[in-house]
């Protein structure tokens, strides 16, 4: 069963936890070469596979013990906010762009370079996490594939001008903050429970 509440809070985690990192700069970098919609719809695809292989191991590790999968839970959710925190910020990304406008060139690029330089990033890990902590896997990945979406619309669009005003060091404090309360709560129902 569809779970709104879960989708909400997955898409606000992975979309906090996925616009301070390089998508959002290579959305950019593409979309001020390229036709908007033919990157997005290559960006689009690739984060389809991408939650698709995230579910696919959250839900594996819901065939553990519920302690089990909620202390490992907690210690990923730990490690990402901690690498969110001590990560240096990449100033740059050197992205390999297509000779001509066609649409299977520009899409094709733009999947390329998400299937490439995001598999095993840090929202795959935590969309498998997420999968595996609310046992919900549509709602999950629903709200995985729209926070990485929304963020990867909002660089091929928009990117320089949101940077502009909310500083990245706070998006990064926010969801490093947001992955810590989440590694609180499952590190206590792992022991407590």
């Amino acid at each position: 069963m569809f779970s709104l509440t879960v989708a909400a809070v997955v898409f606000g985690v992975i979309f906090l936890a996925e616009l301070p990192d390089k998508t959002a700069l290579a959305g950019l970098m593409l979309g001020t070469r390229y036709r908007a919609s033919y990157v997005f719809v290559g960006v689009a695809a690739a984060f389809l596979v991408h939650v698709a292989l995230a579910i696919v191991a959250g839900s594996v590790l819901t065939l553990l013990p519920h302690r089990v999968v909620q202390g490992v839970v907690g210690v990923l959710f730990l490690v990402g906010a901690a690498v969110l925190l001590f990560k240096k910020d990449d100033d740059e990304e050197d992205v390999a762009t297509p000779a001509d406008q066609s649409f299977w060139k520009v899409a094709g690029a733009g999947f390329m370079m998400i299937l490439v330089a995001e598999f095993g990033d840090l929202t795959q890990i935590m969309t498998a996490n997420l999968a595996a902590r609310y046992d919900d896997p549509v709602s999950v990945g629903v709200g995985a594939v729209l926070g990485l979406w929304a963020v990867a619309g909002l660089g091929i669009l928009g990117g320089r001008t949101l940077m502009k005003h909310v500083p990245l060091r706070l998006i990064t404090k926010i969801a490093a903050g947001v992955m810590a309360l989440l590694a609180a709560f499952s590190l206590y129902e792992a022991l407590a429970g």
